[in-house]
C-alpha cells in the first residue's frame, strides 16, 4: 500500500485558552487512567465519483466551524487546559489499496487512527483518510479523539459531512471555550451544587458493593458479550407505549431487575452517561457534554409495572443531576467514603448509545406469539472490542436493524460465561414479560443480596465515580 497525506490548511472564528469543561475533565481522567485515547468514529464505503479535493473541502469545513476540532491541550503543573487555534493545519491521507480489499484497507487504518496514542499537545483531533483503488476513491475513515466531541457530537458532524459546505448555516451551539467560561458562572456553579447534593444522598444510601467479592484473588481480566435482541426491542417499545414515556426508563427497569436477579445489590446502582444535549444551546454543539450520573432504584417487591414508573423517576433524577464540576464531585465522594469508613464500588455502568430520539415505535402491541418468534431470532456473540471501558460491568445500549443490541464487558473475577450471558438474556426476559403481564413481581426480595463469594473486600472501581 502506498499512503500519500495531503495538507489541508484551515481557519475559523475564535482562539484562546481556558480550563477544560466538565465533560473534557471526565474524558480525561479516563485517559489518564488507561494510557489510552478515547476515540469514536469509523470507516463508510463512498459511492461513485467522488474526488479527494471534495473530501479535502469537507475536512477543511468541518475544522473550520468547530471549534472542538481546532482545540488542542497545554500542560502545565496541574490539569491540561485546552487551547483553541483561529488557523492551522491538518492531514487527509490517500491510502492506495493496490491488490488489496479496499473495505479491508479501511478497517486496518481506523484500527490505525484508534490504536495510536494522539499527541494531545500537538495534534488537533481529527484523524481522516480515504481509500483509492485503481484511481478512484471507495471508502472514507475518519477518527475522532473523545476529548473533542461525544456521540451526540458525532452525530451532529455526521450530519453535516453530507451537506455541501457552501450551504450549512453558522453555528449557533455552545462550543468548548464558551461552555468552559459559562461553568465558573454562578448559575452553573449552582446547578453543580444540586447535582452533589444528589449525589451525597445516593452515596449514603446504597450498599457499598455491587456485586460482592471477587472469587478469586487475581488481576481482573474481562470478557465481552453482543447480544442482539429482536424481541427486547418489541416488548420495549410496547411498555413505553402504554406508559407514555421514552424507552430509556424501561430499559433500565428491565437491566435493574434483570441484575438484582442475577445476584446484585439491590436497591441497584448503576452509573448513567448523561448527554446533557436536553440543556439550553447544547443539542447541536459538537463537543463532549457527557456527565456521569447514579441512577438507583429499588426494585424489591413490587411489580414488573411498578419498576418502570420507578425507573422513569429515577432516571429523571440522573439526568436532572448530571451536570456538574468534577473536581467537586471527587471532593463529595471522599468525604461519603471518610464518613461510612468504607469505599464505595460505582464499576456498574449503563451508556444508551441509541441515536434516536427513544420514543417508542408507533404500532399495535406485539402478542406472546410474536414475541416468542423474535426471542428465537436473538444472537450471541462472544469478542472483544478493544476501547470498551474495563469496569466489572460495563454496558452499551445499541439499536441496529430493528433491535436492541447490548455490548457487555464484565470482569472475569465476578462474571463466569454463563452469568454473562444470564445478565443479558435476563434484560430480554424481564422486557417481554413486562409487555405481556406488567403485574408480574419482579421477583427480588426486600433485603440486600450479593453472592456468597470467597475473599477481600471488593476494592472501589478504577477511578470510580471520578
Amino acid at each position: 500500500m502506498e499512503l500519500e497525506r495531503v495538507p489541508v490548511p484551515f481557519h475559523g472564528d475564535g482562539s484562546g485558552e481556558a480550563e477544560l469543561t466538565w465533560g473534557q475533565i471526565g474524558i480525561w481522567q479516563a485517559i489518564a487512567r488507561s494510557g489510552e485515547s478515547r476515540t469514536m468514529g469509523g470507516a463508510i464505503a463512498l459511492p461513485p465519483g467522488v474526488e479527494v479535493e471534495q473530501v479535502v473541502a469537507t475536512l477543511r469545513s468541518a475544522v473550520s466551524r468547530h471549534q472542538a476540532l481546532r482545540t488542542r491541550l497545554v500542560f502545565t503543573d496541574g490539569r491540561p487546559r485546552q487551547s483553541l487555534a483561529s488557523s492551522g493545519e491538518v492531514v487527509l491521507e490517500v491510502v492506495d489499496a493496490g491488490g488489496s480489499d479496499p473495505a479491508a484497507v479501511a478497517e486496518a487504518v481506523q484500527e490505525r487512527y484508534a490504536s495510536v496514542p494522539f499527541d494531545y499537545e500537538h495534534e488537533f483531533p481529527v484523524r481522516m483518510a480515504v481509500v483509492r483503488t485503481d484511481g478512484r476513491i471507495t471508502h472514507m475513515v475518519a477518527v475522532y479523539l473523545h476529548l473533542a466531541m461525544d456521540a451526540g457530537g458525532l452525530e451532529v458532524l455526521i450530519g453535516e459531512l453530507g451537506s455541501d459546505p457552501a450551504t450549512l448555516p453558522p453555528v449557533t451551539a455552545v462550543q468548548p471555550l464558551a461552555q468552559a467560561q459559562a461553568q465558573q458562572q454562578p448559575a452553573a456553579l449552582r446547578q453543580s451544587a444540586a447535582s452533589l447534593r444528589y449525589l451525597e444522598h445516593v452515596l449514603n444510601t446504597v450498599s457499598p458493593l455491587r456485586f460482592g467479592e471477587p472469587r478469586e484473588q487475581r488481576d481482573p481480566t474481562f470478557r465481552m458479550i453482543r447480544f442482539r435482541s429482536p424481541a427486547t426491542r418489541l416488548a420495549v417499545d410496547a411498555v413505553a407505549r402504554r406508559a407514555g414515556i421514552s424507552t430509556s426508563p424501561v430499559l433500565l427497569a428491565c437491566f435493574a431487575v434483570a441484575l438484582a436477579k442475577a445476584g446484585a445489590s439491590n436497591p441497584v446502582m448503576a452509573m448513567l452517561m448523561v448527554s446533557n444535549r436536553f440543556r439550553p444551546g447544547f443539542a447541536d454543539s459538537v463537543s463532549t457534554i457527557v456527565q456521569i450520573s447514579p441512577y438507583l432504584i429499588d426494585v424489591a417487591d413490587i411489580t414488573l409495572g411498578e419498576a418502570v414508573a420507578r425507573a422513569a423517576r429515577s432516571t429523571m433524577n440522573a439526568y436532572k443531576h448530571a451536570y456538574y464540576d468534577p473536581d467537586a464531585q471527587d471532593e463529595v465522594v471522599d468525604k461519603v467514603v471518610a464518613e461510612r469508613g468504607e469505599p464505595i464500588d460505582f464499576s456498574c455502568f449503563f451508556n444508551d448509545r441509541r441515536t434516536s430520539d427513544r420514543a417508542p415505535a408507533e404500532g399495535a402491541d406485539p402478542d406472546a406469539d410474536a414475541l416468542t418468534a423474535a426471542l428465537a431470532r436473538a444472537t450471541v456473540r462472544w469478542e472483544d472490542e478493544p476501547g470498551m471501558p474495563r469496569q466489572k460491568l460495563y454496558l452499551n445500549v445499541d439499536d441496529p436493524d430493528d433491535s436492541i443490541e447490548f455490548t457487555m464487558s464484565v470482569d472475569t473475577r465476578y462474571f463466569t460465561a454463563a452469568e454473562t450471558e444470564a445478565v443479558v438474556r435476563g434484560v430480554e426476559s424481564v422486557a417481554v414479560r413486562t409487555a405481556l403481564d406488567p403485574d408480574t413481581p419482579t421477583g427480588v426480595r426486600g433485603e440486600t443480596r450479593l453472592p456468597a463469594t470467597a475473599g477481600a473486600r471488593a476494592d472501589t472501581a478504577e477511578g470510580g465515580a471520578r
